[in-house]
């Protein structure tokens, strides 16, 4: 039998020579490109169009409500009554309510001093107020520090208790819990958590307990955030936008229209009785805060609204807790919020739509998948063109509407544009991560806290250059994806005609940037 030639082989489309190569790879890619490749782009512009659409909808919904807010001066001591707690002379210390103040911590080296301390300085009656420290660590040396430190304060006359577990089990919620156990707290009636990084000022309990002794409808009272670190480093500005946009606007319109939005998870006054009922402390996913929060206005509880991480490792796992965790507890808690008969059917549009599908899915969601992946990917495609107000438009009053809750900053606005999109690949994979509660949905990373004493000794090794090991600072999926933006560019500058190159440009920049380590304060292992 005759011996077949290797062109027998190939269809007449792909004869050509051996080494032709690239010439046969652009032929598969011009015979899939009109029958799959454009169907599938046109599909996903559409659904990242109408994501947008949902996203900016409930941007300028919030502004709206912001404005409103400000015009009529709805503070929280209009909507709630609140008045000035004043010494009762018969009744002496015993006039004011029993308040437990909790500080889970864990390893916290560079700051126990610091949070034990403003704690034990809050101003209150001294015998209605008990300091209980969880403390979780596992290195012994840190736990030795933080039970003399606590031995300090109450060899002071403060009431001070320091709690200790056998294991870790349900990490942050598993110790609140146990800490609620306490026979000392049934005599208490409210309960205050601070994260150990948290320092609160001594009049904190004088401007939040009066909201839940004179509204009794009121579970929840959280008081804002204030950073001291946000002038250390870009990233640390770049949070700082993030989250104030969060505490100013978010917080503050759930707080207006439904007396409901997330728990921070520290610097709140919780009500035990509403806490309680809402069934305490769970550690079915990795915001615990927000699970009891939902659990709470469930119930028909309201709420009333009155240091960031700067090693970007830090950062990436915090923001993977932050996506993941709700996107988790949306799958979890879905169909109960929505069978629920104790809230409006207005309270649970709101809470399943926008708190937790636009807020929490949608907004992570199209801002990766949109903006890094199906707008580049048009420049290949260039059948597949994108409406300018998608393209532009929207991203535009999204940015905008973000930027108010930190005017101070307004200048860094492109750099945090660029530094969100990087951001978008993470919370994207970790809230996929939740939905499908996947290998590491309930996986926990305290974020490290570095604090002055750290900051001082990191200043004092600078001069040495310690050794950097290349895995430390290499970070391949930003590499990957600048290289793709990259790409990208590159044939719009040579091949293509949408004018996105100037924008794929400087996002690979901020991809590559990020993938080798050149952001947020480094911090070498050891």
């Amino acid at each position: 039998m005759d011996r077949l030639t290797s062109t027998a082989l190939l269809p007449e489309s792909f004869q050509g020579t051996r080494d032709d190569i690239a010439g046969q790879m652009g032929m598969v890619w011009q015979q899939i490109k009109a029958p799959v490749i454009v169907p599938f782009l046109r599909l996903a512009v559409f659904l990242c169009l109408v994501m947008s659409v949902m996203l900016v909808v409930e941007k300028v919904y919030m502004a709206v409500v912001i404005v409103l807010v400000k015009l009529f001066g709805r503070r929280p001591e209009k909507r709630y009554k609140w008045e000035p707690m004043r010494d009762d002379l018969e009744l002496g210390s015993s006039a004011y309510p029993m308040v437990l103040v909790q500080i889970p911590m864990y390893n916290e080296k560079e700051v126990y001093q610091l949070s034990i301390g403003a704690a034990c300085g809050l101003s209150w009656p001294s015998d209605r107020i008990i300091i209980q420290v969880l403390d979780d660590s596992t290195d012994p040396v840190i736990k030795d520090l933080v039970e003399l430190e606590c031995q300090r304060w109450a060899s002071k006359g403060v009431d001070i208790k320091y709690e200790i577990r056998d294991n870790r089990s349900g990490y942050k919620a598993g110790a609140l819990k146990e800490g609620m156990k306490r026979s000392y707290v049934k005599h208490c009636d409210y309960v205050v958590i601070f994260d150990a990084d948290f320092q609160p000022e001594p009049d904190f309990l004088w401007r939040t307990i009066p909201f839940l002794i004179h509204n009794p409808d009121v579970g929840l009272v959280q008081a804002r955030w204030k950073f001291v670190n946000s002038d250390e480093c870009l990233m640390t500005r770049m949070q700082e936008m993030s989250l104030d946009y969060h505490f100013t606007v978010e917080q503050e319109v759930g707080s207006s229209t439904y007396a409901f939005f997330g728990f921070n998870g520290t610097a709140g006054v919780w009500r035990i009785a509403a806490l309680n009922e809402a069934g305490g402390w769970k550690d079915r996913t990795t915001v615990e805060d927000m699970d009891l929060a939902v659990r709470a206005s469930l119930k028909g509880w309201k709420f009333v609204k009155n240091e960031l991480p700067s090693t970007f490792k830090a950062y990436r796992y915090q923001q993977h807790r932050w996506s993941c965790g709700p996107a988790n507890l949306f799958r979890k808690m879905v169909m109960e919020i929505k069978n629920n008969k104790k809230v409006s059917l207005w309270k649970k549009v709101h809470v399943i739509y926008s708190f937790f599908f636009v807020r929490k899915v949608v907004a992570h969601i199209v801002t990766f998948v949109f903006y890094c992946i199906v707008i580049p990917a048009t420049v290949l495609v260039p059948e597949v063109e994108i409406p300018k107000w998608g393209a532009v438009y929207i991203p535009s009053i999204i940015t905008l509407l973000n930027a108010v809750g930190t005017p101070r900053s307004l200048h860094l606005l492109v750099f945090w544009i660029l530094f969100e999109n990087v951001m978008s690949l993470h919370r994207t994979k970790a809230t996929f991560i939740g939905l499908l509660e996947a290998g590491r949905v309930n996986e926990w990373v305290v974020t490290e806290k570095l604090g002055d004493t750290k900051k001082a000794k990191m200043a004092a090794k600078a001069a040495r250059k310690p050794r950097i090991r290349i895995g430390d600072r290499l970070h391949l999926l930003e590499l990957w994806t600048g290289a793709y933006l990259f790409i990208c560019g590159c044939y719009d500058v040579a091949l293509g005609n949408s004018h996105f190159f100037i924008y794929l440009f400087l996002q690979a920049m901020a991809f590559f940037i990020v993938g080798f380590g050149y952001v947020g304060t480094f911090v070498p292992s050891t």
